[in-house]
Formats: structure tokens, C-alpha cells, sequence
């Protein structure tokens, strides 16, 4: 059993937590959302700041209730890829930090690998290989798992992450941030089938995703509903429930066309879009349609948190894969060279 204390820092969620494989201990979340609210999205100069002043806290609290001494502790998790680089600079120097207080092995993650492995949290039984739906602010990825530390992109984003889409319709019907949570509020008073969006598909690269025309639609459908005001009122809760249940319909079907392409017959749905009652409605039915199996996380290991980095690291020093103290902060990175975060002590 190998048990590992995890930094997460990539964006604006101070994170910390200790997990023991696939169990977690504890996990500390301190949300920055109400600070970047005002701005409508996340400025990274105040992200940085607020991860300064919040970390030690983290950790401290992290630590304490994990119930666990440093002696019991075998290493030191961290997110190293990609992200704000300022505020995974800050995560990275408390992990190095404690990597030489307490002389413990460093085990630099990538952020998309870490939200795949929430899903291990959520299912201790789970084996690759399975097709992993990974969609948040910043990727509408499909990613197959061949195997512990082997990525295989399908899938990838064009343009607007489905995240990004959500943040960006919200805004132009003054719905507030974060989009996600505020768009599915409000759609649950309005009809989904009230407007017809596009779905972005692309020819010839039938599993990534493109919202820019989406997005493009909404705003159209918007500005026409505007110029009508003095007789009808801006249907503006049809409007979220139908942009929403375009975004479901789009990511669960091209999710289950790729599994049955590549014969998978496991589906995770990862990342903070995976958190959505339409996506996860959706992607139900078509699943028990399909008889393929489907693990979510429970919601708050969807949105960025270190228990699903402590897992990955678990993993990682359980093969014997740790970083050099040389190990830098990237702000991109493909998951297919995580690989190279690594230095081997077999």
C-alpha cells in the first residue's frame, strides 16, 4: 500500500489531500470562485496570490486529518502540467519543499491524468483499458487508457472546451460565473427543445469537439430575441436548456461511437463538465443501451481537487516513477508525454 500527500494548484483551486491507492484520507478544497466571480473568470496574477496565502493552511489541515505521521507518508504528489504557471509554480515549491524537509520521493502529475483517475476513486474495481470522456474548462477530450501510464488521444478540442462554452453562454445571458452550475439552474425551468443548435461536428475527425459555432448560434439566437423584447420577454431558460442539451447530446454520442469503435466496453466521464445532470443523463441511457459500463465520480472529485492527483501519484511510485528535483512547471503539456515527468528507479 502506498500512501502519498498531493498538491493541486493548476488553476484556482487550492487543493491538498492524502491517499492511500485508491483511498482518500483526506481533502482539502479551498475554492477561489467568489474571488474571480466579479471578473467572469479566473485572473491568473490573483489565482497565484491567493494560492500563496492559502497553501501551508492546505497542507497543514491535509495532514492533520489524515490521522497519519510523516513516517507513514511515502511521498509527495504534485500537479506539474499544464496549467496557469503561476499557480502551479506554487504548488510546485511547497512539494519540493516538503520532498527535502521529510525526505521523500517527488512525483510530478499531469492534470489530465489526474482527473482520469478520479474515476479510480470512484470505482477501486476499475481497469484500463477503457475510453475516458474528459471534459472541463479547458479540454473536451476523449483519451483512451491503454494501460497504467499509457494515453492514447481520439478525441481533442478544436476550440471552446465544452467548460469554456458554458462560461462564455452563461456570460452573454447574464447568468453569472462559473457557467456550468449557473446554466443548469436555470435550464431546469426552460425546454430543451426549444431551439435547434449545431452540435459542432467535424468532418472527417468525428470524435473531437468544436463549440465555437455553438456559441456562435446562441449569441445569434440571443441578439434575435433581443430585437423582439417590446413583444416577448428573452426566453433566456429555453435558451440554456437547449444550448445544454446540445452540449450533452454531442459529448455522449461521440463517447459511445468511439467506445464501440475501439470495442471498449467501459466509459468514464471525467472533469468538471462531468458533473452536468444532462451529460450524465444522457450518457446513462445510451450506455444501458449499449450494455457498456459507466463510472462517474461523485461530484466533488469532478472539479479540480488533489485526491485524483494523490491517485495518480500513488500509482506512479507504486511502479517505482519519480521526478528529479529538477522537475519544472509546464503550462502545456500532452498527456501522451506524461511519461517524461518520470525518471525510473528500477
Amino acid at each position: 500500500m502506498v500512501t502519498v500527500l498531493a498538491i493541486e494548484t493548476s488553476c484556482d483551486e487550492t487543493a491538498v489531500a492524502v491517499v492511500s491507492d485508491r483511498q482518500i484520507l483526506s481533502n482539502i478544497i479551498t475554492s477561489q470562485i467568489k474571488i474571480h466571480a466579479e471578473f467572469g473568470g479566473v485572473v491568473p496574477e490573483i489565482a497565484a496570490r491567493n494560492h500563496l496565502e492559502t497553501i501551508n493552511f492546505a497542507i497543514a489541515q491535509a495532514y492533520q486529518d489524515s490521522g497519519l505521521d510523516w513516517h507513514q507518508i511515502d511521498g509527495i504528489a504534485v500537479t506539474a502540467a499544464p496549467g496557469l504557471i503561476g499557480s502551479l509554480m506554487i504548488g510546485m515549491t511547497a512539494a519540493k519543499t516538503l520532498t527535502l524537509i521529510h525526505r521523500k520521493p517527488l512525483i510530478g502529475v499531469h492534470h489530465l491524468e489526474g482527473h482520469i483517475f478520479s474515476a479510480f476513486l470512484a470505482d477501486p474495481t476499475l481497469e484500463p483499458p477503457f475510453l475516458c470522456l474528459l471534459v472541463s474548462g479547458g479540454h473536451s477530450s476523449l483519451i483512451l487508457m491503454q494501460d497504467y501510464g499509457k494515453y492514447q488521444i481520439l478525441g481533442k478540442t478544436r476550440d471552446d472546451a465544452a467548460g469554456e462554452a458554458f462560461d462564455k453562454v452563461a456570460r452573454l445571458l447574464g447568468l453569472g460565473y462559473p457557467g456550468g452550475p449557473a446554466i443548469e439552474k436555470v435550464a431546469k425551468g426552460g425546454n430543451p427543445k426549444a431551439f435547434k443548435f449545431p452540435q459542432g461536428v467535424i468532418p472527417n475527425f468525428p470524435y473531437d469537439s468544436s463549440f465555437s459555432g455553438l456559441k456562435t448560434s446562441v449569441l445569434r439566437q440571443t441578439e434575435k430575441c433581443q430585437a423582439q423584447k417590446f413583444t416577448q420577454e428573452i426566453p433566456v431558460a429555453d435558451i440554456a436548456a437547449s444550448f445544454q442539451e446540445t452540449v450533452a447530446l454531442a459529448l455522449s454520442t461521440r463517447a459511445i461511437k468511439c467506445a464501440l469503435e475501439y470495442n471498449l466496453q467501459t466509459i468514464v466521464a471525467v472533469g468538471g463538465v462531468a458533473a452536468n445532470s444532462a451529460l450524465r443523463s444522457h450518457l446513462t441511457k445510451l450506455v444501458q443501451a449499449h450494455n457498456l459500463r459507466l463510472v462517474f465520480p461523485p461530484l466533488i472529485l469532478c472539479t479540480d481537487n488533489a485526491a485524483m492527483i494523490g491517485c495518480a501519484g500513488a500509482m506512479h511510485l507504486e511502479r517505482g516513477e519519480i521526478s528529479d528535483l529538477s522537475l519544472r512547471s509546464l503550462s502545456r503539456m500532452d498527456i501522451s508525454d506524461s511519461h517524461n515527468l518520470y525518471k525510473s528507479t528500477s
